[in-house]
């Protein structure tokens, strides 16, 4: 008792000179942050509309006629396909076996004539199984009389960058124009480049043209669902907005079409980061040249379904970004080819905001700051900036995914469990420290699970609970619990229902019951 006597009197002394200035500096902090993300929202969400108000699709700002191949009878095949430029198709890959079939075959079916275009597999397998596997499949479209190369190297430098960067130094492509990238799990439509190659081939200033992510598997389960509504966000907001107001958008690294000469002025795939793609479209935006995004313009994609997988990609991404906004922005700033008002839009929105702050604030004030205000009653937070902003900006991301609205609060929950992945590398990212160039491929599953063996019943998959559970969640599910706890007895019982329900989820998540689980 005695010893819990002195504890408490030492927390009086320490909380009112100390921990309240700091807790009530974090919440000035935090509610600056969700204004300028509830701003950057509504921006975003107006300039949509505007956008499909006034008709601003890119076939009314960009020329796009179809390429017609010549109709002169007295002219030979490979004449009358001169109009079609040379296509090089890039599928890099490694150790994808479950989807490899899939992407190659959808690239040997495009519609596109057969003496113009370059199929070229880009395999960096390590496990030689599979990459036998992937030759017999090269080969056996070649008999088909498919231009298909096979390519691989003797390291994994660079990883997928430095696979697509050794693959553009191979002399078959010295005849290509245009080079078109689809990751392992990426199925495009016969007609992709007849899509979009017409953007590039009749407007020289344009170096790239971005399709829109269909996901076959959003149905799979309820993470891949809420992976379903943040991406279809991304595309059919952030990147449609980027597209009609400053003609820059961060490439996604897959389902696009580059111009090569523009890639090549751009200083070509560098493997600084782990976010090569969008590092390649930042430098290129500032060459001058003008991105095109097609949002009617669909190709089928697998998302991760589980939760290791999802966990790593999103490292990934999050720290690359960070880590890609640290090495260039001063080259941002001093760039002299792009106007004022498209640097400040690289630099504030594209990156600080939607990058940085959106991950940092989501954590930091919903899972941290929000529950230290119920054990330190002294310091409170406006209705506003609890209720209010958070509210209209859960509305507003919602409008990409219409079919989901009914699991908002799954989403939102979701996310914030996820921030505190995605702000931990943020800030490797931004300190350039630890995991910064950790590159772990996100694993596909394909139809594996879907296919039972003949003659017997499929059973769940058993599993040893200590390789699932998450100690860094089960340890806020732990914290966000005993605040909601103290709020009833204790506060005003204001946040006891939003802390409880995050407990669950971090719970959940933590025990490894999230996503599909697979048998090692």
């Amino acid at each position: 008792m005695a010893a819990a006597g002195q504890i408490a009197a030492m927390w009086e002394q320490v909380k009112a000179p100390v921990v309240v200035p700091l807790l009530r500096l974090s919440v000035a902090a935090c509610l600056a942050m969700s204004v300028m993300l509830f701003v950057e929202k509504v921006y975003l969400t107006a300039v949509l509309v505007a956008v499909h108000l006034f008709g601003r699709r890119p076939e009314r700002r960009y020329r796009c006629d179809p390429i017609v191949a010549g109709d002169d009878p007295e002219l030979g095949d490979a004449d009358a396909d001169a109009a079609f430029p040379m296509v090089l198709v890039q599928i890099p890959m490694y150790n994808e076996r479950e989807v490899y079939k899939l992407s190659i075959g959808a690239a040997c079916g495009l519609s596109w004539p057969s003496d113009r275009v370059i199929v070229q597999v880009l395999d960096d397998s390590t496990d030689p199984v599979i990459k036998e596997m992937v030759q017999v499949e090269c080969r056996r479209w070649e008999s088909k009389g498919v231009r298909i190369k096979y390519e691989i190297r003797d390291n994994r430098v660079g990883y997928k960058a430095g696979a697509l960067r050794e693959g553009m130094k191979h002399g078959y492509v010295r005849d290509c124009d245009f080079v078109a990238i689809f990751d392992a799990d990426f199925q495009p439509d016969p007609d992709f480049l007849a899509r979009t190659i017409p953007f590039l081939l009749h407007n020289p200033d344009v170096a790239l043209v971005q399709a829109r992510w269909k996901f076959v598997n959003a149905n799979e389960c309820l993470m891949t669902r809420m992976q379903e509504m943040s991406l279809d966000y991304h595309f059919k907001v952030e990147q449609e907005v980027g597209s009609s107001t400053h003609a820059f958008f961060g490439f996604n690294g897959t389902a696009g079409v580059w111009r090569i000469s523009a890639m090549n002025e751009a200083g070509g795939w560098k493997d600084r980061t782990t976010v090569e793609d969008m590092d390649l479209a930042v430098r290129a935006g500032l060459k001058g040249w003008k991105f095109v995004y097609l949002g009617d313009l669909m190709v089928k994609s697998e998302l991760p379904s589980t939760f290791k997988a999802f966990r790593y990609q999103q490292h990934r991404w999050s720290c690359g970004r960070a880590n890609l906004f640290r090495k260039m922005f001063v080259e941002i700033f001093r760039n002299k080819k792009v106007t004022l008002w498209k640097k400040i839009y690289l630099i504030y929105n594209f990156f600080l905001v939607r990058k940085i702050i959106g991950h940092i604030v989501t954590f930091v004030f919903y899972c941290l700051v929000v529950p230290a205000t119920v054990l330190i009653p002294e310091v409170e937070i406006p209705r506003w900036g609890y209720v209010y902003l958070p509210s209209i900006v859960t509305i507003l991301n919602s409008i990409g995914t219409p079919r989901s609205l009914h699991l908002l609060i799954f989403w939102v929950l979701f996310e914030n469990v996820m921030s505190l992945h995605r702000t931990k590398a943020t800030l490797i990212g931004l300190l350039e420290t630890g995991r910064v160039n950790e590159w772990v491929v996100t694993e596909k599953l394909g139809d594996a699970l879907k296919i039972k063996l003949p003659g017997k019943a499929f059973r769940r998959p058993r599993m040893r609970m200590g390789d699932r559970l998450n100690a860094l969640e089960l340890g806020f599910s732990a914290y966000l619990c005993f605040c909601g706890c103290y709020d009833i007895a204790f506060g005003k019982g204001y946040y006891s229902l939003f802390l409880f329900l995050q407990s669950i989820t971090f719970f959940i998540i933590g025990v490894g019951y999230v996503g599909t689980i697979v048998p090692h």
